[in-house]
């Protein structure tokens, strides 16, 4: 398959997409530039049928396996952390769970998300950190958010992502986690060196599934 003239790369605008996998519900093609995997857009849910997925989610904030996952982002992300710093949890959903975990460190949290917590005024804010978990592989055009959280970070502060990446095309095949409907951006290693490069930042991948873009 050639590339679709009709749309561009969410991340870097390019339009060099090539064709990366095909299974029975969607396409997927990877831009030749930052290597980000997307979902043709056509193929991709409407807001009311992805707000429908998100609203059947049980994310209790009293689950301990809940909890245990997201310490994997929470632990790294403190121990980079100085005391009492004000944070964003970004995408936090209808359990903000992660906030709440960063509240009993000693941090003070400002929530978003655009369907359980939106709020514009607290993205006209500086925060010392932004927490984003399980969040931008939803993203249509993740370049622009990325732009904008990264705007909202003070000198120095982390960016504490959480994704699972893309390793190479047998995997996909096979990979589950393309199979979220909802999910429709798939980043690898190599996205996110084009990410620090592009954006200045350091990047720092801990595990299999955690980020930290530091802004220079």
């Amino acid at each position: 398959m050639q590339n679709p003239q009709s749309w561009r790369c969410g991340l870097c605008e390019g339009d060099s997409l090539t064709h990366y996998h095909q299974d029975k519900f969607r396409d997927y093609w990877q831009c030749q530039c930052c290597k980000l995997v997307s979902v043709s857009p056509e193929q991709r849910l409407s807001a009311e049928q992805e707000k429908a997925i998100y609203d059947s989610h049980e994310n209790d904030l009293m689950d301990p396996g809940y909890r245990r996952f997201l310490s994997r982002l929470a632990e790294p992300l403190c121990e980079r952390l100085a005391a009492a710093q004000s944070g964003l949890d970004f995408g936090c959903g209808p359990g903000p769970l992660l906030a709440k975990m960063l509240t009993e460190a000693g941090h003070r949290m400002a929530l978003y998300d655009l369907y359980y917590a939106n709020d514009p005024k607290v993205l006209d804010q500086q925060y010392d950190f932004i927490t984003c978990s399980e969040v931008i592989e939803h993203l249509a055009q993740p370049g622009k958010v990325l732009h904008q959280l990264l705007a909202m970070l003070k000198p120095g502060a982390p960016l504490a992502l959480m994704t699972k990446l893309v390793i190479d095309p047998a995997r996909f095949a096979n990979w589950h986690y393309k199979n979220d409907q909802t999910h429709i951006a798939f980043f690898s290693r190599e996205t996110f060196a084009y990410i620090a490069e592009q954006f200045n930042t350091q990047v720092e991948v801990i595990g299999n599934d955690v980020i930290i873009l530091t802004k220079r």
